[in-house]
């Protein structure tokens, strides 16, 4: 990460992948795997099913799509469907033979031997007949001062490495895969130093203080201090007022969006780094002129990120071994995205920030929400592709009305969310872009989902006897912790607390729990959600209804975050002993249909319901879908379970 560390990296020769690969939808008749070369890359997929023949698959057109991110940097979207499917429950190795032209094929050991397991000759996969073991977690913010609950997943998965039966069906990414919004100043030197050394796309910026993405990487206040560089204009003097206090403040409301990501290189480059340890090798991080706050704020992060990079050879071997799956949350994106109608109009009323927002969601399709599914995703990656393609033939600029174009198309797109059929089914929901905005008060936080969602989403239910439901916000969430955040949306302040959860809005919340409360709906429920950097679980049942559904409310949060450890242990206790079993207040709450008890996690002092520390969640379900074990895999190196609560537990 040093000068001297790296001082030949930006004139070494270019390894043949940058990251990857990463296994995305997998099915017995059909494997989705995400990588990014620093070439246009061909060659074959190696299958080795333990007990059955290897299988030989020419990466062909059909197969293997290219895509370019720069001069030196080509997405490549792997996409194999099998007329004879794959088995089930055994050990798949594989291996990637790549080349470019005139090169010989090499394959994983040679040109990524970090994912390999001590003693492997390949990666492997399992693919499993249902949902019943899943790993979830979501808040993986790479300069947050702790482990990475990857690196911990990835020894849990090594330790069962030839057990099969043992091994997860998902890697269910929830929310926050990066952190578009907050992002450490030596990671955004590394990320311009990315751009430069794999020549990733430049592009025009209207309405910016600067001309253009190179006016934007040499500008004065590039780092720590792009706030400056956000738009301030009049349209948005209203929520300055009322968030900010008259003080001069940009559109976006992140409190750290002094390194805000703004252009379409620098997310990829983002994902490029916190995937890969691969593109830290290639760049020198050598510290920019700073004040003498930021000059110690960098050198503070450095070493964060330096420990961070360590740990990602174990991080890009977990994503080489378990299929994930992954949704948004605000800071892929940007912090309060959508947050209230009064915001939209702010953010999408101006072309810089409309234009910082659609890269950030451009960059979702091409390295998240393809691999979630392919097919509902086509018609947008295909407008993406043929944008890049422009730039390729534009000595590298992306066209400006095609870019405004496709992006404009992204963020109005219907069709984040995604089903994974299986046993249980899995429903996975974007509570972002279709949102139940406010009708009396465009300032009051919107509904996570508007009623023709939320009726797509009963749909899904309807009849089926279990269902793994992925909510990145949780459905059913701290009482009291919501009470504050209704506190300051009363006083007009919903900005200030982040005041997005399910029981914000009053229309929303109550479809949703009129869904779990239908006739059609009896089935087990268990939702899975991240969000609010602590861990918990609960046991729903309605009251006074002895058949009807069963839920469970398991948050696993975060993956590389925490909440103040002073703060969430007042939280914890005051809402103990504010929403205690006979609590009046509990029946002015919009859930008080529902019948609340929490788990006490075994590691936590007498009473404490909230687990802080980073980590991963671990669920296994028994045969009806209700869940055997609920753990959390402590970044640290200890699990943490949540037995089942005691009938004194109620809440």
């Amino acid at each position: 990460m040093t000068s001297a560390d790296h001082s030949s990296a930006e004139s070494a020769p270019l390894p043949s992948v940058l990251a990857g690969p990463i296994l995305r939808r997998l099915a017995p008749n059909r494997l989705c795997i995400w990588l990014v070369g620093s070439r246009r890359l061909t060659g074959k997929l190696l299958l080795h099913p333990e007990g059955h023949g290897p299988r030989r698959l020419s990466l062909n057109a059909r197969r293997l799509r290219h895509l370019p991110l720069g001069r030196h940097a080509v997405l490549h979207l792997i996409d194999v469907t099998l007329e004879t499917p794959l088995p089930s429950a055994v050990p798949i190795d594989y291996d990637l033979q790549l080349a470019s032209d005139g090169e010989p094929p090499a394959g994983i050991a040679d040109w990524a031997p970090h994912l390999l397991h001590e003693g492997a000759r390949r990666p492997r996969f399992v693919l499993t007949d249902d949902h019943r073991r899943l790993l979830h977690g979501s808040c993986r913010r790479p300069h947050h001062d702790g482990p990475d609950a990857l690196v911990r997943a990835d020894g849990w998965l090594a330790e069962r490495r030839d057990d099969a039966e043992a091994w997860p069906a998902w890697l269910l990414m929830t929310g926050d895969q990066v952190y578009a919004d907050d992002v450490a100043g030596p990671t955004l030197v590394a990320i311009h130093a990315l751009i430069r050394r794999l020549g990733l796309f430049d592009e025009p910026l209207a309405g910016a203080t600067v001309a253009d993405s190179q006016g934007l990487y040499a500008a004065g206040s590039t780092y720590y201090h792009r706030d400056a560089l956000l738009p301030d204009v009049a349209s948005n003097a209203a929520l300055r007022d009322r968030v900010f206090a008259g003080a001069r403040k940009p559109v976006f409301t992140s409190a750290h969006a002094g390194n805000h990501l703004m252009t379409f290189a620098e997310v990829i480059a983002m994902y490029l780094l916190v995937w890969s340890p691969t593109p830290w090798r290639l760049v020198t991080i050598t510290p920019p002129p700073l004040g003498d706050d930021d000059a110690a704020a960098f050198t503070t992060e450095a070493a964060i990120m330096e420990r961070f990079a360590e740990g990602l050879p174990a991080a890009a071997r977990l994503l080489a071994h378990v299929p994930s799956l992954m949704i948004f949350d605000d800071h892929d994106i940007t912090d309060d995205w959508n947050l209230t109608a009064d915001w939209e109009a702010c953010a999408y009323g101006h072309p810089f920030s409309r234009r910082i927002l659609g890269n950030a969601l451009l960059g979702y399709l091409l390295c998240q929400g393809w691999g979630n599914d392919p097919d509902r995703l086509a018609e947008p990656v295909d407008e993406a592709a043929a944008l890049l393609d422009a730039a390729l033939d534009a000595d590298g600029w992306l066209p400006a009305e095609a870019h405004d174009a496709c992006l404009h198309h992204l963020q109005r797109l219907e069709g984040w969310e995604f089903q994974v059929p299986g046993t249980p089914k899995l429903v996975v929901l974007d509570t972002r872009t279709r949102r139940w905005r406010s009708e009396r008060n465009p300032r009051r936080p919107s509904g996570l989902m508007d009623w023709e969602a939320l009726s797509d989403f009963q749909q899904a239910l309807l009849d089926a006897p279990s269902v793994v439901i992925v909510s990145p916000a949780p459905m059913f969430g701290v009482k009291l912790i919501e009470g504050i955040q209704k506190l300051f949306t009363l006083f007009g302040k919903p900005l200030l607390v982040d005041a997005e959860n399910w029981m914000a809005h009053r229309g929303a919340a109550s479809v949703m729990l009129n869904i779990f409360r239908h006739s059609r709906t009896p089935g087990h429920y268990v939702i899975l959600s991240g969000d609010v950097h602590y861990s918990f679980a609960y046991d729903i049942r309605l009251r006074h209804r002895q058949s009807g559904p069963r839920l469970w409310q398991l948050t696993s949060s975060g993956i590389k975050n925490a909440f103040p450890d002073t703060l969430l242990d007042a939280f914890d206790r005051a809402n103990r002993w504010l929403y205690a079993p006979r609590s009046p207040l509990n029946w002015f709450t919009q859930r008080r249909p529902m019948r609340i008890r929490p788990r006490d996690p075994d590691h936590a002092r007498a009473g404490e319901r909230l687990w802080n520390g980073a980590g991963i969640g671990l669920v296994e379900l028994d045969d009806e879908g209700r869940p055997d074990t609920i753990r959390q895999l402590d970044a640290r190196g200890f699990d943490v379970d949540f037995p089942p609560p005691s009938p004194a537990d109620e809440a």
